[in-house]
Order: C-alpha cells, then sequence, then structure tokens
C-alpha cells in the first residue's frame, strides 16, 4: 500500500511557539486565537475561521471526552452544510503538506482531529473520482 498523496499533521499553537517544527502550509483551525501565542509565533499561511465549529457546538463540547463521538458527527455535519468554507483549505492540502494548528490541549479530542479526517476523506474521494 501507498503512502497518502496529501500530508496532513497536526500540532497544538503552543508547541509552534515552543519552538516544535511543522511541515508545509500551516492553518489555525480554531474559532478564536489561542491566548498567550503572538501572531508571528504561528506564522500562519491561513486563518480557517469558518472551518471551526461553531460557537454554539464549541460551547456544546467543553472539550468533554464523554461528549466526542457526538461532537465529532455534530462538527462533520456543520463542514458538509457549509463547503466553501474549507474550500481554501481543501486546495491547500491538494497543493502539499498542511500543519492544522489548534489551541485545545487535549490532543486526541478536538475539532482538528475530526478535521483533519474529514479533509483526507474528501480528497481521497477526489482521488477516486479521477
Amino acid at each position: 500500500m501507498s503512502a497518502p498523496r496529501h500530508r496532513i499533521r497536526l500540532s497544538r499553537a503552543q508547541a509552534l511557539r515552543d519552538g516544535a517544527p511543522s511541515e508545509g502550509a500551516r492553518v489555525l483551525v480554531d474559532r478564536l486565537w489561542p491566548r498567550g501565542i503572538a501572531k508571528a509565533d504561528l506564522a500562519l499561511d491561513l486563518w480557517a475561521r469558518d472551518a471551526a465549529p461553531s460557537d454554539a457546538l464549541r460551547r456544546w463540547f467543553g472539550h468533554d471526552p464523554g461528549r466526542w463521538e457526538d461532537f465529532a458527527r455534530r462538527y462533520r455535519e456543520e463542514l458538509a452544510a457549509n463547503p466553501e468554507a474549507v474550500e481554501d483549505l481543501l486546495a491547500l492540502c491538494r497543493e502539499g503538506p498542511v500543519t492544522l494548528i489548534f489551541a485545545a490541549r487535549d490532543e486526541a479530542h478536538n475539532n482538528a482531529v475530526v478535521l483533519r479526517d474529514w479533509l483526507a476523506e474528501r480528497l481521497a474521494e477526489e482521488e477516486c473520482a479521477k
């Protein structure tokens, strides 16, 4: 099996501020700017605010792992209902590696995890359609 053509990595904003490496285009995928991080520290290529969960969904989730499955389902529904919000992000993914940047402390249960998987699925569908 060959490696995926589109590489989408995840990184906490705090880690990038502290010097962690990133790969390709750097995209913040939170609706709110990360606390304590200067804009220059992230050197973003894109801030995909509209691709982030709605304020209502973000507040409802509250980073409660017990709500993870419902959050992921609801967030996917939001993404499907608003395809123009992710078009620029998909375009970057088609060009090369992308690092999705998020602020949440929980690296396994956050919107960037859902968004990465959703983007990878869309890109795979495009590849299959060729």
